[in-house]
């Protein structure tokens, strides 16, 4: 006496098949979508967010130096009004 159907055999084959070929699919996509990512955003010019931050320190330190001068210049400017007087 056979405890299995043959039929169901055959169903429950074609179902494990159906499961592994539907995983493999997934992780194919999945993986061709992450490069298709990479690929686009690898053109673009982004930067790190050490580099950010040392633009920024040097933009403040450059905006610190220009006061400084403006302020020097003015005083030059003025010292050269009051000789001119």
């Amino acid at each position: 006496m056979q405890s299995e159907n043959p039929l169901f055999a055959d169903f429950a084959k074609l179902m494990n098949s159906a499961a592994g070929t539907l995983a493999g699919m997934t992780r194919e996509a999945r993986d061709a979508a992450r490069e298709r990512f990479r690929e686009s955003m690898g053109g673009l010019d982004f930067v790190g967010r050490e580099e950010f931050d040392a633009v920024k320190d040097m933009a403040a330190l450059a905006r610190e130096e220009n006061e400084a001068l403006k302020a020097r210049v003015a005083a030059l400017e003025a010292a050269l009004a009051k000789k001119a007087k």
